[in-house]
This record gives structure tokens, C-alpha cells and sequence, in this order.
């Protein structure tokens, strides 16, 4: 048990005993405790397998490499619409996660054999996703806009593509490219 996550844990204000029960049952699983991106998190000879997530409505189990576990039960779920790898189980009730201990560790456990195999989940290139039309005549129009938008790191480059594809109106997608020219000619991220 890492003091860390003690301290984590006693502070939190929501989702305490849900999280602490998780806990117990992950650390059954034999693997280590850490305090990473302020959640729990914990690890097979350094590689992240599982973190415990806290939100508004649930608690959850994250598992890093969820996408290649073969997922029995039907549970496992994509945290976000553009998510590759990782997956959750969202969890609101100690009783609940009582009730699937028995399943929550054989996941874990599968995880682990995962980590072990040396599988990895095989992520899309962000040179795969689709340039929304109203960015590329942006790009088309003003070469130091693409030259720019190119020297971004492929992280950003891909939260940018994110962001303009979002809106379902055309105008509302050449409004926000429009709001961003200056940013990405000065290298900046959407953030």
C-alpha cells in the first residue's frame, strides 16, 4: 500500500469507499500501487494495468490495454469517442463491486497476461484521421497556416481535428477554424 494513495483516499470526497474497496481488490491482484495523474494507479513491472477513476456519476476501473481483453461480461466500455486502448467498468455501489469481485479480478488478471504477452493495441496514426474540408481550405488557402499546423506535435494536430470535425454545421466548423489561425501559426496547442 503506497501512503500516497492513503492520503489520495482520505481526502476524497465522493466515491471514498467505493475507491477503497477497489482498492483491496486490486492490490489482491499483486500489483503495485501509485499515485499517477492524481488517481490510483497501478502497475506490472512498471507498465500501467489498471487506474481507479473517479467522476460525477460512477467510479471506475480503467484498464490500459482494455481493448485487447476478450471482455466476457459485456462491460468494458470506451471512456471517450475518439478512446483507442484503454476501457472501463463503471462502478457505483460498493455492494455492486462486492458483488463482482469475482469478475473484476479475473479482468485484471487478463490484463496482466496481456502486459505479460507483450501485446499492444495497434493505434491509429493521427496521418489516418480526416481533415475536416472547412480546416484543409484553411490550410490550401494559407501555406504558413499549413506549414504550422504541421510542425504541431501529432497530439495536437489530432485534438485540432477533433475539435473542428465536432460540429455537425458547416459554418459552425469554419467558425472555429477561423478562431484557431492564430494559435496554430503560433504553435500552440487547442489547450
Amino acid at each position: 500500500m503506497n501512503p500516497k494513495v492513503d492520503e489520495h483516499l482520505s481526502k476524497a470526497k465522493k466515491w471514498r469507499e467505493e475507491s477503497q474497496e477497489l482498492r483491496r481488490i486490486i492490490l489482491d491482484c499483486q500489483l503495485t500501487e501509485e499515485l499517477k495523474w492524481g488517481q490510483p494507479c497501478y502497475t506490472f513491472q512498471n507498465k500501467n494495468i489498471v487506474l481507479i477513476g473517479k467522476f460525477k456519476e460512477y467510479c471506475s476501473l480503467l484498464l490500459f490495454k482494455g481493448a485487447l481483453l476478450k471482455d466476457a461480461h459485456g462491460i468494458l466500455k470506451k471512456p471517450g469517442e475518439h478512446t483507442q486502448a484503454g476501457r472501463l467498468i463503471r462502478l457505483t455501489s460498493v455492494r455492486e463491486i462486492v458483488e463482482m469481485e469475482v469478475i473484476l479480478k479475473a479482468y485484471i488478471h487478463e490484463a496482466i497476461e496481456v502486459e505479460k504477452s507483450g501485446l499492444k493495441v495497434k493505434l491509429k496514426k493521427h496521418s489516418e484521421y480526416k481533415i475536416p474540408e472547412e480546416l484543409q481550405n484553411k490550410l490550401d488557402e494559407i501555406p504558413a497556416l499549413k506549414t504550422a499546423f504541421q510542425a504541431l506535435t501529432p497530439g495536437r494536430q489530432k485534438a485540432y481535428i477533433f475539435y473542428f470535425s465536432a460540429p455537425k454545421l458547416s459554418k459552425t466548423r469554419v467558425s472555429r477554424v477561423e478562431k484557431f489561425v492564430q494559435p496554430i501559426l503560433d504553435g500552440k496547442g487547442l489547450n
